[in-house]
This record gives C-alpha cells, structure tokens and sequence, in this order.
C-alpha cells in the first residue's frame, strides 16, 4: 500500500510539473518551476502576478497575450500608470532577451543579460538612444531556485527588490 501511495505521489508531481509547460510566463518573470503567484516589492511598491496551473500569467495590468506555438509570450498589451503600451518580446534559450515597445512615439527596447546559470545580471534599456543599465547583485534564493531578494544598482541608486513566491504543490 506504502508503495502504491509513493508511486502516485510521484504521478501527481510529475503531472503537475508537466502540466505548467503549456505556457512560459513563468520563465518571462525569472522564475522556474511550478509557481502559482509572485508578490514583488520594489521601493515601497507592491505588484501581484498570478499563474495558472499551465503556467500562464493572469495580472490586471497585462491583457490581449498572444504567445507562439510552444507556449512563449510574443506580445500584449500592458498598462503602465494609466498608459496602454503594445510589448513585444523576443526569446533567447527558454529566457526573454529582450522586449520593444512604443512609448508615446518614442521606441524603448529591453535587453536583459544572464549568467551561466540564468540568473540575469543586468538589464539595458535604450530610449532614443540614451542608455540605462540596471545590474544586479546581492542574489537571495528560496528553495526552489527562485530569487526572492536582489540588489538594483540604476542612475547611483541601489533599490532593493523583493520577491515571495507560492507555488503549486
């Protein structure tokens, strides 16, 4: 009976790891595994990001997703202080490289550097041409692999930002 019940735990877990590759939201937002929710705190600001059990992303602010046919977000719409922007994403090894949008007649783009291990180590955003480079250092990591605290060095400021993550079980 012991062993019956240890087989199908084990079905479930797999099942349920298997069951968050439809989508890659996860990945978009640096985390791995079969998250559920992602609170960030970033200088006294508060943002939630839910994901189903497939793992696709569910936040207010994010609609009209539109994803290739593996799973990964290609584009959608975002809403930034009232603004509403269209988000483009471009995918490198399972990771987002980078993203482009159009911010109000002026194109931004993101492009997000990694270790060897995934953990990103700076983010580069270019607006008309100006530059701003945001590093991180600092990493604290939960039990799964997830960062849950990191350090933002941007414009000689450091910012501290901080995660907690559910996950399904």
């Amino acid at each position: 009976m012991k062993k019956v019940l240890l087989t199908l735990a084990m079905l479930v877990t797999t099942v349920g790891l298997m069951a968050q590759t439809k989508y890659h939201d996860v990945e978009a937002n640096d985390a791995k595994g079969p998250v559920k929710s992602i609170v960030e705190t970033v200088m006294g600001q508060e943002s939630t990001t839910n994901f189903t059990p497939e793992g696709q992303m569910q936040k207010a602010e994010i609609t009209d997703m539109v994803y290739d046919e593996n799973g990964y977000l290609k584009s959608a719409k975002v809403e930034i202080q009232g603004m509403k922007m269209d988000v483009k994403y471009t995918w490198k090894n399972g990771r987002v490289a980078g993203n482009s949008m159009d911010m109000m007649g002026q194109e931004m783009s993101t492009t997000i550097t990694y270790n060897e291990q995934g953990v990103p180590t700076s983010t580069t955003i270019s607006v008309a041409g100006q530059l701003m480079v945001s590093t991180y250092t600092d990493y604290q990591f939960d039990d799964h692999g997830n960062w849950i605290s990191r350090k933002t060095a941007m414009m000689g400021q450091t910012v501290e930002e901080k995660r907690t993550i559910t996950y399904y079980e």
